[in-house]
Parts: C-alpha cells; sequence; structure tokens
C-alpha cells in the first residue's frame, strides 16, 4: 500500500517538475542563495530556498516532452532510476555534476568572506557544470532506444 503511494507521489512530483517552467525558474535559484549569504539577508535566503523547495510543485505537467529542458528533468529521472545511477561521482558525467557542486559550495563560502569575483564565479561554473551534465543526459536520454 505505501508502496503505490509513493509511486504515485513520484510520478506526480516528476511529471509537475517536468514542466520547463520549472526547471528553468529552478536554475538561478542557486545565485538567489549565494547573493542572500553575500548580503547576510535571512529572508532573502529563506525565500530563495523556500523558493527551491516548492518550485516543483508549483507547475502543472507539461503537455508535450518536446521542451528542452521537459528532457532535461525526465532524463535524469531516467538516469536515476531505470539505469540505476547516481547524481554525483568520479565517472562521466556524474564528474560534471560533482565538480558543479563543489562550484557551489565554493560560491557559498566566497558569498560568506565577501568575494563578489569568488562567488560570481562559484556559481557560474556551478550552474554551467550543471547543465553540461544534464546536457549529457538529455543526448543519452534521447537516444536510448536506438
Amino acid at each position: 500500500m505505501v508502496t503505490g503511494i509513493s509511486e504515485r507521489f513520484e510520478d506526480w512530483f516528476w511529471a509537475r517538475h517536468s514542466n520547463p517552467l520549472s526547471g528553468w525558474t529552478r536554475v538561478p535559484s542557486g545565485a538567489a542563495i549565494v547573493y542572500a549569504v553575500y548580503r547576510r539577508d535571512p529572508r532573502l535566503l529563506g525565500a530563495a530556498l523556500a523558493w527551491t523547495a516548492l518550485n516543483p510543485f508549483l507547475f502543472a505537467p507539461p503537455d508535450t516532452e518536446d521542451a528542452w529542458m521537459t528532457r532535461a528533468v525526465l532524463a535524469e529521472r531516467w538516469w536515476i532510476g531505470e539505469e540505476g545511477n547516481r547524481t554525483v561521482g568520479l565517472d562521466y558525467p556524474n564528474a560534471c555534476n560533482a565538480a558543479g557542486a563543489l562550484g557551489f559550495v565554493y560560491a557559498l563560502y566566497a558569498a560568506w568572506r565577501r568575494s563578489p569575483t569568488g562567488a560570481t564565479l562559484g556559481v557560474a561554473a556551478s550552474v554551467g557544470l550543471k547543465l553540461w551534465w544534464l546536457r549529457v543526459l538529455v543526448d543519452r536520454y534521447d537516444h536510448r532506444a536506438d
């Protein structure tokens, strides 16, 4: 019984999160979190964290899978679920996502130290590497039947 509820919730969650508006509006979330740390603004930090957590629930499922970001979210689910992979690791492409996570940690550290250049470079590396990882997953997802 619990498994069925869990699977239905997971399907519902991923369907809504695969709306391209959900994916694209989450992209700047990391920058907003880093900026809130830089400014030492707890309200902005709370709002950015709340947005990050609630975002996947706010959008209706997309009508089609044509949008790149829709396929990126579906590819991530496929990569984790059907292919049995993790999202970070030392193997390619997961090393891109792992390095992006380290870039985000560096961005937080730089923001805390009030280094705008370091914070900006960390966020740029984080976002760039995450999108690179997703690009690779989308390519593999699109060619999975071949």
